[in-house]
């Protein structure tokens, strides 16, 4: 009986989890680690949302089954939010349905519109689930940069004229994670003509919608004229508001892709649980108040570790939005490359961080920083990278 399964082989290690398997260890032993590594938010969802948690599931109604494709009121307020956020009008029915969160609504999608063989254009470096998702479908990826400016669309029209099959599905991300990086308006109407042009199937992550600073709101694809015609979307409340282990995300856009979506759904789940969604439109319909200050938070956390890194002797560009830094590895140090450099900065100086490999081969040279400590943590941080960096004779600032 074999025990080599034909979709565990197309997997690669996945590489990150070593540094956490390392992380765990050190904290198990007793230390006291600075976990920079996963974006997983410490900040505490709004009280009404889970008061509203708390009365639903008191009804005895409220435990069976629930909708694969989520409940009408959780849809309606999606599409709600869509049209006072950014001005698109969404069919709650055709054009709207509730994930288990980001991940889950990507793989389910990919596994209802990937045929084995399948070209898939993604970014790289990307969020593992962006690659991995069409992998496990069966398909071929063909690497894309997440740089938005001409080489982006130089690289796509290569791949469409010399890739064999030809793509059938561009997948974006912007707020990228993991490089932070942002597009405007502009960007996403050559996209769209440019998918429409070469039949192609736009998925566009904007999981980091609300995170963005120094007053540069992010735009959303569906805002361009036709989009729908061509793409699909992807929300999440896990960062907006601080509720990533509810799981609950959406696709929205193109009712195509929608319908085959919910189809697989329909065979896979019954959709979260219902107090959960409840829960959800709370937090769509009710005072927004969490949005501004989650914001507000993330945004003195990226000053301060900008700056209290800086001073260390680690110059990090500043992010313009989402909830990670991209960091290039300090040029002394970018022999070891981004996994040793991770390991070294967690054995020594009990900070976290997640190799820019891990993202794919174009995240070499790189680490992710995710902004999930508090400001007196993070310059905790900092002097930990401080005595690190001096031991590898590096100095810092004052």
């Amino acid at each position: 009986m074999s025990e080599q399964f034909y979709r565990m082989k197309r997997l690669p290690p996945y590489v990150i989890a070593e540094t956490n398997a390392m992380r765990a260890a050190a904290r198990a032993a007793g230390e006291d680690v600075i976990d920079l590594g996963m974006g997983n938010p410490d900040l505490p969802p709004a009280d009404h949302v889970i008061e509203k948690l708390i009365e639903v599931a008191r009804k005895p109604s409220a435990h069976g089954y629930s909708q694969s494709k989520g409940i009408p009121g959780l849809r309606r307020a999606q599409a709600d939010y869509y049209k006072r956020r950014f001005g698109v009008e969404l069919d709650p029915d055709r054009e709207v349905v509730v994930t288990l969160g980001s991940k889950e609504g990507l793989a389910s999608l990919a596994t209802a519109i990937t045929e084995p063989g399948d070209v898939v254009l993604a970014p790289n470096p990307s969020y593992p689930i962006h690659t991995f998702g069409f992998i496990i479908a069966g398909a071929a990826i063909r690497s894309v940069p997440t740089t938005p400016d001409e080489a982006y669309f130089d690289s796509l029209r290569r791949a469409m004229a010399f890739t064999v099959p030809r793509p059938k599905i561009l997948v974006m991300n912007y707020p990228s994670n993991p490089t932070a990086e942002t597009v405007d308006k502009a960007f996403y109407e050559r996209v769209v003509e440019f998918a429409k042009a070469e039949g192609l199937w736009i998925i566009s992550d904007l999981a980091y919608s609300e995170l963005y600073y120094d007053g540069k709101p992010t735009v959303s694809i569906l805002e361009v004229e036709g989009a729908k015609d061509v793409a699909i979307e992807f929300t999440s409340l896990s960062k907006t508001y601080s509720m990533a282990g509810w799981r609950i995300g959406f696709a929205v856009g193109n009712p195509t892709l929608i319908a085959a979506m919910t189809r697989v759904k329909s065979y896979l789940d019954y959709g979260a649980f219902t107090p959960i969604q409840a829960a959800a439109c709370a937090a769509l319909n009710g005072p927004q108040d969490i949005v501004e200050a989650n914001r507000k938070v993330y945004h003195r956390r990226r000053d301060v570790l900008i700056e209290s890194f800086g001073r260390a002797g680690w110059t990090i560009p500043s992010p313009p939005a989402s909830m990670f830094a991209w960091a290039p590895i300090p040029p002394a140090l970018a022999h070891l490359g981004s996994l040793e450099f991770s390991k070294q900065l967690l054995t020594q100086a009990k900070v976290a961080v997640a190799a820019g490999v891990g993202y794919g081969e174009n995240g070499e040279g790189f680490v992710r920083i995710a902004m999930v400590e508090n400001e007196h943590r993070i310059r905790q941080a900092a002097r930990g990278v401080k005595r690190y960096l001096q031991s590898m004779g590096i100095n810092g600032g004052s």
